[in-house]
Formats: C-alpha cells, sequence, structure tokens
C-alpha cells in the first residue's frame, strides 16, 4: 500500500467509523453469534495478492460488527465504562501511524516526554499531588503487578539482588475480597504463595474490614511472616464499593508495608473535586492507578500508575543492557525502567489528543450526568417495593434484584430467586436492547448495572428501567 492508497482508505476507514458510532444505537448490544462463527466465515487460505477494499469493509461491516458487543452503544450497561472517545482514536491513529517504539528516550524522545507530559496532566486533574509521577501501563492489572514486585523488594530490601525470595522470611500481601481477580494474579505472580496471599472479610458496606487487617496483619508478624504489601480497592468491580484508604494507610504503615491503591474505573471519579473525599488518605500510599480509558473515555489501552518513589520503582524494573546505552542516560527519563515491556507503543498521543480536542470540562459535564442518571435509576428502584439493592449503592454501579410475591403471598427466595434473577437479566440481554452482567452477591445473583458510556443519556436510562420491569413480568 503506498500513500495515495493510504489516503484513500484510510478517508474511507474514518467515514465508515464515524457511521458505525452514529448508528450503533440501532445495532443489538451484545453479541449473539455462536463459536467458530466468525473465524468460519473469514477462513480463507491467506491472501498472495492484494484484495480490494471493498471486500475488507464488507467483512467489517458483515462478520465483525455483528462479532462484538457494542460497548460504545448507549444501551450499554455490562461490565464497566469502557468508552473509546473520537477524539482519543484519532490520537491511536496517530501513534500507530507515526511507528515511534520507546526503546529508551533516544529512539524517541517525544515519546517519553509526552508521556511525563500527559501523566501529569492526569495527575493535577485527579488531584494528586506533585509528589507523584506516573507512567502509562496497559492495563491496572500490569499496574497491580509492578505494585506488587514494588512492595515485596521493599520488604525484601531488594532481595532480588541477591538470592531472591530464597533466603527471605515468608512475606504476605492483603487485599479486601472484593478486589479484582487480577490483584490476587499479581499477588502470586510476584512470589507470594497462595498460602500468604491473604483476602480480608469486608464490612457491611463491602469494604475492607481495617480491623481484620489488622488482626491479620499483626498475627503474621508474630508468627515471623512479613507483612509486604496492602492492596486497596476504590470502586471494585462486583459492587462499586470503597475501601477506607485513610483507615488502611494506618494500619499498614505500622507494619512498613506498601499500599497500592487500584482505582482502575472509579479513579476517574477523581477528575470531579467533589468526589475526591472518597479516596480521603491516598496521599499516604505508595502507589496508585486508575484507567482513563474507562469512564474517562480515553482508548484502551491507557492505564497509568503513580508512585511516590519512583527510585525505587525504577531500582526494581530497571534493565541496562549495552545496546541501550546512551550518552544521555543519566539525565534523562527511560521508561522501559518504569514497567515490565522494553518497547511502548505511543500510547500518550491517545491522552493528548483526547484532553487537547475534547477539554476535561466536557468529561467532568459527562461524568456528572452519568452520575445524576445512575442516582435517578436508584430513586425508581426504592420507590418500588418489589426491587431492593443487592449492595450499597455507590458511584455509577447499581446492584439490584427484583423479589417477587407469589401468589401463596411468600417472597421468592433461595434458589427460586438466583433463577428468576438469571431469567429477567437473559431475557433483557438476548433482546438486543440492552447488555447487563449479573453478579454474585453474598452468594446469590443480582442485576448489576453501570452507567458510563458517552453516548448514554436520561432517555436510554429510562429505557433501560422500562425494560427491566417488563423483564421481570416474562417469568
Amino acid at each position: 500500500m503506498n500513500t495515495d492508497d493510504f489516503r484513500r482508505v484510510g478517508h474511507r476507514l474514518i467515514d465508515w467509523i464515524a457511521d458505525y458510532r452514529e448508528n450503533i444505537e440501532n445495532l443489538p448490544v451484545r453479541s449473539t453469534v455462536p463459536p467458530g462463527w466468525v473465524r468460519d466465515s473469514l477462513d480463507t487460505p491467506p491472501p498472495e495478492t492484494p484484495e480490494d477494499p471493498d471486500g475488507i469493509f464488507q467483512d467489517l461491516e458483515n462478520v465483525i460488527v455483528p462479532g462484538i458487543s457494542q460497548f460504545q452503544s448507549p444501551n450499554y450497561f455490562a461490565f464497566f465504562p469502557a468508552n473509546h472517545s473520537l477524539a482519543s482514536v484519532l490520537g491511536d491513529f496517530a501513534s500507530s501511524g507515526l511507528g515511534a517504539i520507546g526503546l529508551n528516550w533516544e529512539a524517541a524522545p517525544a515519546l517519553t516526554e509526552l508521556e511525563e507530559l500527559t501523566c501529569d496532566w492526569m495527575r493535577q486533574l485527579i488531584g494528586l499531588s506533585d509528589e507523584w509521577r506516573g507512567t502509562i501501563q496497559d492495563t491496572a492489572s500490569t499496574a497491580s503487578l509492578v505494585a506488587a514486585l514494588c512492595a515485596r523488594e521493599k520488604a525484601t530490601n531488594y532481595g532480588f539482588e541477591r538470592e531472591g525470595l530464597a533466603g527471605e522470611a515468608p512475606l504476605a500481601m492483603y487485599y479486601s475480597g472484593e478486589a479484582h481477580s487480577s490483584v490476587e494474579k499479581a499477588i502470586l505472580l510476584a512470589g507470594v504463595g497462595r498460602q500468604y496471599a491473604r483476602s480480608i472479610p469486608r464490612d457491611d458496606r463491602f469494604r475492607m474490614d481495617v480491623a481484620a487487617l489488622a488482626e491479620a496483619m499483626a498475627e503474621d508478624k508474630e508468627n515471623g511472616i512479613v507483612p509486604a504489601g496492602v492492596f486497596a480497592t476504590v470502586g471494585t468491580t462486583g459492587v462499586g464499593a470503597i475501601d477506607p484508604v485513610k483507615d488502611v494507610v494506618q494500619v499498614a504503615k505500622q507494619f512498613g508495608a506498601w499500599v497500592h491503591v487500584d482505582a482502575a474505573m472509579a479513579g476517574s471519579a477523581m477528575i470531579l473535586e467533589e468526589m475526591r473525599p472518597l479516596w480521603d488518605g491516598v496521599e499516604g500510599t505508595d502507589s496508585v492507578s486508575f484507567n482513563p480509558h474507562k469512564w474517562i473515555g480515553t482508548a484502551m489501552d491507557t492505564s497509568i500508575l503513580y508512585v511516590r518513589d519512583s527510585e525505587h520503582l525504577i531500582r526494581c524494573m530497571s534493565t541496562n543492557p549495552s545496546y541501550l546505552k546512551t550518552h544521555r542516560a543519566d539525565d534523562v527519563t527511560q521508561l522501559r525502567d518504569w514497567s515490565i515491556p522494553l518497547g511502548r507503543r505511543f500510547r500518550a498521543l491517545k491522552i493528548w489528543f483526547h484532553l487537547r480536542l475534547d477539554g476535561a470540562e466536557a468529561i467532568r459535564t459527562r461524568l456528572r450526568r452519568d452520575l445524576e442518571n445512575a442516582a435517578w435509576l436508584a430513586e425508581q428502584v426504592e420507590a418500588e417495593p418489589d426491587w431492593e439493592f443487592a449492595a450499597p449503592f455507590a458511584l455509577q454501579t447499581l446492584c439490584i434484584r427484583h423479589i417477587p410475591v407469589g401468589e401463596d403471598g411468600v417472597r421468592l427466595e433461595g434458589d427460586a430467586l438466583d433463577a428468576h434473577t438469571l431469567a429477567w437479566n437473559a431475557r433483557l440481554n438476548e433482546s438486543g436492547k440492552a447488555y447487563v452482567t449479573p453478579s454474585t452477591i453474598d452468594g446469590r445473583w443480582a442485576g448489576r448495572i453501570s452507567i458510563g458510556v458517552e453516548a448514554t443519556e436520561r432517555r436510554h436510562v429510562e429505557a433501560l428501567w422500562e425494560r427491566m420491569k417488563e423483564a421481570v413480568k416474562n417469568r
């Protein structure tokens, strides 16, 4: 493909994406294709000669779009907001078009320095002090792993430079039972055995029970086990609960443990000054991660990890092979020493385009709209006697149950209630008009609704509520 062909097909692709976004509301929200259908539809021998772009666009329309759930649909209420603002999509195009690779500062000075700048912009927007420095990871899962490695090396005084964990006392790390599964995975990958990965009970607000945390850490220390790290969550995946960060810090610091805050989704809310009390105490932690590629709306993969002690991070992650050494090594940032991969894409362009073309105030306005829409839906649930919250309502995530009363005057419960919950969730999703994801809470199923897609307006939330009420009637 030469530049003329690129220009012609590229313009057509931009038009196709714009048309797709304009018409997305009319598409089934959840993909309904059976396993193997996409591959069978596209399974041909590898192309030996250039194809007409018409065939690619036909396959995009007829195979690829039906083969994905429409995360950008205004009727998407599943998992978490995974917005890809069109402004940041342009940044993604620019990144791929430039083809820069950040092996070291010298390979792409703009890549390194724009990442420093955009991370600092985001730091200011979410209200962290200037003690913090950030870098873009691919996801919060990777950020949690990096934090676990930092916690391990702090606890062992850089044991990886000696015999690793082989000569150390056992390490323990702690997290709420409501934390994302990637937190436990990070702890295990960091070399902390499952025996010492401590899942701390939660309180009646689904937050980490700080008293239980203190008890677990004290017991470990008494038994010769080193409390190495604590992972607090701001906005748990299941119910949106927010651990009491300040209290967690006070306990953890008594034992010299590293504290990481996983704010993958809810960290976006901190762009609103009125929401920052939710993570009171964050300035006392050691690392924080949040995903602009969720609620804020920068295209994936832009998860930012902030640390207060960047020198510790660099010592834990640094590599310096001869082929990457430069005469400027001592006076520039080498991002390969801030994360696991050596090379990195020019991901900062997605944040840069997003903020410059949309502006922070427009993002704040949208997040306030989403919070208002979630509060409106919560009011509807509270007003109906057959509906109830399965967990405390927080931010923009609602976990609810419909509990019908039978002809005998007894409310449905137990396995029968689970079957009813899964059935109305399935009817809603199979309609193609909305997509929600049920989850288990205290061992019982509940409907889970996450509000925050860029295109979702009040009318879509109102329509969802009507569809939910209709879905529970069809028993």
